[in-house]
């Protein structure tokens, strides 16, 4: 699982890709909550709001 930016969410899918060898899904953070997680909210890579979950 990732939690990324807009401008990382290709990495996170390749890195997603090469772990488990099949395409991941991506969830728009700002489209979906969620009633027993808070996704961090800041990007993995960098320091800019994450806005997308790739799983």
């Amino acid at each position: 699982m990732h939690v990324v930016c807009k401008d990382h969410v290709e990495i996170a899918i390749d890195e997603f890709v090469d772990e488990y060898e099949e395409a991941p899904d991506v969830v728009d953070l700002q489209k979906t909550h969620f009633s027993k997680w808070e996704p961090p909210s800041h990007c993995e890579h960098c320091k800019e709001l994450a806005r997308f979950l790739v799983v």
